[in-house]
């Protein structure tokens, strides 16, 4: 193990031993989200951000001109990595569930990403409530550049089904409010307040299966 990590700090090095610039801003970043999900944004100095990443402030100013920039660049780095892509665009199943018309399938396939990647970056979950606590513009560009658009996929496949004769007449958006607060507000138990899972204690497959259900009983016609 200690080889490998050995062998992989290398490679993210030039000749002369310093971290290649993308390495050094990639590990910023992950520092900054460390700080920021602990203290918010408004909370946390460049000093710190550059004292914990082990670089100097001249440093973190080379990659990020201010502060804020941090916190938009967190966004676009994990916009282009898979933490952010919509469970349509790389679930196999749930696109064949759609195509089908497979009402439970769809909705326990999204449940289940969602749970799953809630549950695994607890850091960046964190960072996104302490910018919606303080009002900064990273919750208002998350919101409209994702959470609208899972309101949006969502919203239309309801709509469409309405219009099959399946599901009850309403305004869509209000079933995927209930639907996503139901595994948010099981996420943040998991994460933040039932840790121990003392209240409720199952696995990510039963919750999604289960909230699925819920929803469809509740909107059926």
């Amino acid at each position: 193990m200690v080889g490998k990590k050995l062998i992989s700090d290398i490679l993210k090095c030039d000749p002369t031993g310093r971290m290649k610039a993308d390495e050094r801003r990639e590990q910023i970043l992950h520092t900054a989200i460390d700080l920021f999900s602990k203290k918010g944004f408004s909370g946390t100095t460049t000093k710190e951000i550059a004292r914990a990443a082990g670089v100097s402030e001249a440093i973190i100013f080379r990659h990020f001109s201010k502060k804020s920039d941090i916190y938009h660049a967190i966004l676009d780095d994990k916009a282009r990595h898979d933490g952010m892509k919509f469970p349509w665009e790389e679930d196999a199943e749930l696109l064949d569930a759609i195509h089908r018309k497979d009402d439970k399938k769809v909705f326990y396939r999204l449940a289940i990403n969602a749970l799953n990647k809630q549950q695994s970056d607890v850091g960046f979950l964190r960072l996104l409530m302490y910018s919606a606590l303080e009002e900064h513009e990273l919750a208002e560009r998350f919101f409209s550049e994702f959470v609208a658009r899972i309101y949006g996929f969502i919203g239309g496949y309801i709509d469409e089904r309405q219009r099959d004769g399946v599901f009850r007449e309403m305004d869509p958006r209000i079933a995927v409010r209930a639907f996503l607060g139901m595994l948010i507000h099981h996420s943040l138990n998991v994460i933040l307040w039932d840790k121990k899972r003392s209240l409720l204690n199952i696995t990510n497959e039963e919750a999604a299966e289960n909230f699925a259900g819920i929803l469809l009983r509740g909107i059926r016609a």
